[in-house]
C-alpha cells in the first residue's frame, strides 16, 4: 500500500473528498438496502451478521430508493435504538457529508471508529472493518475541515484504514462486505492517481463483493471517472435492473451520456442525458438540496449543448 503515499497529499485527499459520496460514502452507507425481504445480513450466506431493522430501513430508504427524507427519520430511531451497530454512525456521518454539515460529519465519524473498536473483540472482521471505516470518514472531516493543510493528518488517518483492511482481509479475504468497501475505496483512489491500475480494484468487486447492484455502481463510476463511457453506461443499466426507483441511478446514467454526447458531438446522445437528468428530477424532492441543484445545473448545461451538437 506505500504506492498510496507517495502521490501529493493535498491533491489525493483533495479528491478523495470532492469524490466522497459519489463513492466509498456509497460504498458504507448502502450495502444493506438490496434485499429487503431478508432481515438478517444480505451480504452473507454463511455466518450471517444481524442488522438492526431501523438501520437496514434507512439504507433501504436512502439507498434502494434513494429517498433522503424518509431515511433520516429511520436513522434518528436506529441510533437510539441500535447504539452498537457501527453501520448507523457510518450512515449518519455520510448524510452530513452530503448536507455538508461538517460539524456532524466530524462527529460521527468518531462515533464510527468507537463502535467499530468496541465491536472488534466480538467479531474482529467486521469490527476491523469499521474501524477503517471511522478512519477515512475522519480523514474526510479533516480535509472539510482544514482544507488542504490538513492532508498531512487525513494522510495518517488513510495508513490506518489500510491497517484495519488488511487486518479484516486475513480474518476472512472473500468476505462480500470487506470486498465491497475496499473495492469502493481502490477505485476511489485508483481513478484520481495518474500512476495506479484501477483493474484490481474492478476485479475485486466483481469476483468477492456483494450485492451485485453495488458492484455494478460501482464500477460504473469507475468507468465513468475513466472515460471509458460505453463500459459505464452498460454498468449502469445493469444497476437500474435491479434498483429502477433510485434517482440517483438516472443522474449517474444521464452523466454517463452526457459526457460521452460532449466526446462524440452526439445529439441524440445529449437528448438522452437530458431525458435522464429529467427521471432523476421527477422524485427531487425526496433527495438532498446540493444534490438537486447539482442535477439540475448539469441538465442545463446539457440542453445548452444541443445547439452546439452536430444536427
Amino acid at each position: 500500500m506505500t504506492k498510496w503515499f507517495s502521490a501529493p497529499q493535498p491533491i489525493v485527499f483533495a479528491r478523495v473528498s470532492r469524490f466522497a459520496q459519489a463513492t466509498f460514502a456509497t460504498a458504507i452507507a448502502f450495502h444493506l438496502s438490496i434485499l429487503p425481504s431478508l432481515a438478517g445480513d444480505p451480504f452473507r450466506t454463511t455466518k450471517p451478521r444481524e442488522i438492526g431493522d431501523k438501520t437496514e430501513a434507512a439504507f433501504k430508504a436512502v439507498f434502494q430508493q434513494g429517498n433522503y427524507r424518509v431515511a433520516e427519520s429511520y436513522l434518528q430511531e436506529a441510533l437510539s435504538s441500535e447504539p452498537n451497530e457501527p453501520l448507523a454512525y457510518a450512515m449518519r456521518a455520510s448524510l452530513a457529508y452530503v448536507n455538508k454539515d461538517f460539524s456532524t460529519l466530524d462527529t460521527y465519524s468518531k462515533r464510527t471508529l468507537e463502535t467499530g473498536q468496541k465491536l472488534i473483540s466480538s467479531d474482529p472482521l467486521r469490527g476491523n472493518l469499521y474501524v477503517a471505516v471511522g478512519n477515512f470518514l475522519e480523514g474526510g472531516a479533516i480535509i472539510s475541515r482544514e482544507g488542504a493543510g490538513g492532508a498531512p493528518k487525513a494522510l495518517s488517518r488513510l495508513r490506518q484504514v489500510y491497517q484495519h483492511l488488511d487486518k479484516a482481509e486475513a480474518i476472512s479475504a472473500n468476505d462480500p462486505e470487506l470486498n465491497l468497501i475496499k473495492g469502493y475505496m481502490d477505485l476511489l483512489l485508483a481513478v484520481n492517481l495518474p500512476f495506479a491500475n484501477p483493474d484490481e480494484a474492478i476485479q475485486r468487486l466483481e469476483k468477492n463483493a456483494a450485492p451485485q447492484y453495488l458492484v455494478d455502481r460501482g464500477i460504473a463510476l469507475a468507468y465513468r471517472d475513466l472515460k471509458n463511457y460505453s463500459q459505464a453506461l452498460d454498468y449502469a443499466n445493469r444497476a437500474l435492473k435491479s434498483a429502477s426507483d433510485n434517482p440517483e441511478l438516472y443522474y449517474l446514467k444521464a452523466q454517463i451520456l452526457h459526457a460521452q454526447g460532449r466526446r462524440e458531438n452526439s445529439r441524440q446522445l445529449i437528448q438522452e442525458a437530458i431525458a435522464n437528468f429529467d427521471t432523476a428530477l421527477a422524485k427531487r424532492s425526496q433527495l438532498p438540496a446540493d444534490l438537486v441543484r447539482q442535477i439540475e445545473s448539469e441538465r442545463s448545461n446539457a440542453n445548452s449543448r444541443l445547439s452546439n451538437a452536430v444536427r
